[in-house]
């Protein structure tokens, strides 16, 4: 390996968010990548946040993060509405991206972000981090090796107790929603059995309510789908629900197989398969899925590593949601203009 390809990522920050931390200082600290930079609305809350997580300059503003050329990955945990825009941005900057989800507001903003990724030729990726995990990868080599049969069945369910009233998650300007925070984890699941029931699922019907006090937006909604080969889909979010679940099950014609926390697997890392020879429960570490998920995308970069996620597949999961959304009787979220 050569001296670039070992070369710490240079990750600039847009804004202050809670999930930083845990999505990407812890990851990027334990992979030796330097945080060069950080800008938020409020300078001093970027300094704030800069000096308890040592990252090495507080900048202005997203504008001048993006200019500079120290910065060569940005990473964006903005709100929901601001992840389009600000993607745009980074990559007509020339950019790499790594987008929290959903990429963009909408599917015809998201096709614009594709567009631009195209463009840039740089390495766009959003943000789906279960999926480098080994509960997840057990999943699919379960399915792969035969051992659950053909798959019939897939379910998924992902809720957490309400957010504040006040919380971004609830503005329907800032794309919220539980489909949209939550929901894009469960049809992003089952988009991806798609090599083992005969393509891209098609989604069937879609029902949902709306958040009290927040018109327009979903409180809670059940998408329900269908592949080729006939094998269903449910998946459901709830973003006022008693508790945090995060579960995926699935049926074969030999056997089923659940994870008890498919999003979050550090947090339970258990897969329970039922087969006519028993039952038995594996666990697949409670390694932070957001480390393997840097370690891949880093390898992109570097190494020209293979990636199952990049901007195409971020328009066909937003195309998924806008579906869901109309089928349910919302309008898919609003684009919000920077």
């Amino acid at each position: 390996m050569s001296e670039a390809d070992r070369a710490p990522l240079r990750i600039g920050v847009l804004g202050a968010a809670r999930i930083t931390e845990r999505a990407l200082l812890d990851p990027a600290r334990t992979g030796g990548h330097r945080l060069v930079a950080v800008a938020a609305r409020d300078r001093s809350r970027a300094e704030a946040f800069a000096a308890e997580h040592g990252i090495e300059r507080v900048l202005d503003s997203y504008a001048q993060l993006l200019a500079d050329p120290e910065v060569e990955v940005v990473y964006n945990p903005l709100a929901n509405g601001l992840h389009g825009p600000w993607n745009l941005a980074a990559l007509a900057a020339g950019k790499h991206v790594l987008s929290e989800k959903p990429s963009a507001s909408n599917a015809e903003e998201a096709a614009e972000v594709r567009e631009a990724a195209a463009k840039a030729g740089t390495v766009f990726m959003e943000a789906f981090h279960y999926l480098f995990h080994p509960v997840t990868r057990r999943l699919h080599e379960l399915l792969a090796g035969g051992e659950l049969g053909e798959l019939q069945r897939v379910e998924t369910v992902v809720a957490i107790p309400a957010p504040a009233d006040t919380d971004p998650r609830w503005s329907l300007a800032l794309a919220g929603g539980a489909m949209m925070d939550l929901g894009c984890y469960g049809v992003h699941a089952v988009r991806m059995l798609a090599p083992w029931a005969g393509g891209a699922p098609r989604l069937v019907r879609a029902r949902g309510g709306e958040r009290a006090g927040a018109p327009g937006v979903d409180e809670w909604l059940d998408a329900d789908l269908e592949f080729p080969n006939g094998a269903t889909g449910g998946a459901r979010c709830h973003m006022a629900h008693d508790e945090l679940e995060m579960s995926c099950r699935i049926v074969g014609s030999r056997g089923e197989a659940l994870a008890v926390n498919f999003v979050l697997p550090q947090l339970d890392d258990r897969i329970v398969v039922r087969t006519d020879e028993g039952e038995r429960t594996e666990r697949l570490g409670t390694r932070s899925s957001y480390t393997y998920q840097l370690e891949a995308f880093a390898a992109r970069i570097r190494e020209g590593g293979a990636l199952p996620l990049d901007a195409d597949d971020a328009l066909a999961t937003m195309t998924l949601i806008d579906a869901c959304y109309r089928a349910a009787g919302f309008a898919p979220r609003p684009r919000t203009a920077l």
